[in-house]
C-alpha cells in the first residue's frame, strides 16, 4: 500500500504566505533531510541568502525527486509564480533568445522556488539596472583532481595577499565542494570583456606567488591536476556559480558558507551543512553582510592586464 503524502504546509515568510507541497519528501537520502528542511534552512540564513541573490539574475538548479533523480538548470522562471516574484530578463546572443529569471527581493521568493524544487541558487554577478555591467568579481579557487585542500588554503592565503596589497576587501566561502570562493564588489563601470580580464591579471599574480600550487592553464587537459586553477573565466557572461548560503546537491548537503580569513588555514568545507548551518548563522550572523561597502575600483588589475598582453601574454580565450 501506497504511503499516504503529508499534507502541504504553509510558511509565513515577511507578510506573504508559501505553500510548500510534500513536505516531506526526502531531498538528501543520507542525512534524511526533507523539502521542508530545506525550506527551513533558507528560512535560518534568510537575510543572507538574499544579500547574496538580491536583484541579480538567478538560475536555479532543480531537483524534482531529490539529489539522486534528475538535475534541472532552470533560466527561465519556473511556471506558476505568485505576482509578487520579480524577474529581470536577460538576453542569450548565442541563441537570440531572452529569458525571464528569478530576481530576488525578498525572502518569500526564495521559499517559493523551494517550493519549485529548487535547492541550488546561481546569480549572475551583475545586477537588474545594468545587467551588462558586473558589480562582482569572483575569484574560483578549483583545485585539480590530485589536489588536496591544505592546497587550496594555501593558494588562498595568497590571494589575500595580493588583495590586501591591491587595497581590496575580499569576502571568502566555502563552494559547498572543493574549493573556495572570494568576492570582490567592484564599481559597476566595465563590461564582462574587462571584468575577466582583470580576474586573469588577479590569476597569473597569483600564480607566480605560488608556481607551484596554482595554474591559470585554460585547458583542464594540459593543467597539472595537483594544482589549484585560479578560475578567472567565473567571470565571463552568464557563467553563474552557487551563492553565499546555497545548499549544494551533495550526499551530504553541505552549503557554500561564508568565511572569515582568519577561518580560511583551518576550515573544512564539509564542517557547513544543512544540519549545522543555522546555528552558526545564529550565532555568527551574515559574514558578508558588509560586501556592499568595500568597494573595489578595477583600474590597477586593468593596468596588470595591459602590460600582461604587452609582454606577450594572451587574453583571455573565448
Amino acid at each position: 500500500m501506497a504511503k499516504a503524502k503529508a499534507p502541504a504546509t504553509e510558511l509565513e515568510v515577511g507578510g506573504r504566505t508559501v505553500r510548500i507541497s510534500n513536505p516531506d519528501r526526502v531531498y538528501f537520502p543520507g542525512p534524511g533531510h526533507t523539502k521542508l528542511d530545506l525550506a527551513q534552512y533558507y528560512l535560518a540564513v534568510g537575510d543572507g541568502v538574499v544579500n547574496a541573490l538580491r536583484e541579480r539574475p538567478c538560475m536555479l538548479h532543480r531537483y524534482p525527486e531529490g539529489i539522486e533523480g534528475e538535475k534541472v538548470h532552470q533560466k527561465r522562471l519556473p511556471h506558476g509564480a505568485p505576482p509578487w516574484v520579480e524577474t529581470v530578463r536577460v538576453h542569450f546572443p548565442r541563441y537570440d533568445r531572452d529569458a525571464d529569471e528569478l530576481c530576488v527581493t525578498e525572502l518569500a521568493q526564495v521559499i517559493w522556488a523551494v517550493q519549485m524544487s529548487t535547492i541550488e541558487f546561481h546569480p549572475w554577478n551583475s545586477r537588474r539596472a545594468d545587467v551588462e555591467r558586473p558589480d562582482e568579481w569572483r575569484i574560483d579557487l578549483d583545485p585539480g583532481e590530485a589536489c588536496d585542500f591544505a592546497t587550496v588554503r594555501r593558494v588562498a592565503a595568497v590571494a589575500h595577499e595580493v588583495l590586501d596589497e591591491l587595497g581590496a576587501t575580499g569576502f571568502p566561502k566555502t563552494t559547498g565542494g572543493d574549493g573556495l570562493h572570494v568576492y570582490v564588489r567592484i564599481t559597476p563601470e566595465h563590461g564582462f570583456s574587462d571584468v575577466r580580464r582583470a580576474a586573469l591579471a588577479f590569476a597569473r599574480e597569483v600564480e607566480r606567488r605560488t608556481p607551484g600550487d596554482a595554474t591559470t592553464t585554460w585547458w583542464r587537459k594540459d593543467r597539472d591536476p595537483a594544482k589549484v586553477f585560479v578560475d578567472f573565466n567565473q567571470n565571463a557572461r552568464d557563467h553563474t556559480i552557487a551563492c553565499a548560503y546555497s545548499v549544494r546537491g551533495t550526499p551530504e548537503a553541505t552549503v557554500s558558507a561564508p568565511l572569515t580569513w582568519d577561518e580560511v588555514p583551518d576550515c573544512d568545507p564539509g564542517d557547513f551543512t544543512v544540519a549545522t548551518m543555522p546555528a552558526r548563522y545564529a550565532e555568527r550572523g551574515d559574514l558578508h553582510a558588509g560586501i556592499d561597502d568595500a568597494v573595489f575600483d578595477l583600474a590597477p588589475l586593468l593596468a596588470w592586464a595591459e602590460r600582461d598582453e604587452a609582454d606577450g601574454a594572451e587574453p583571455p580565450p573565448d
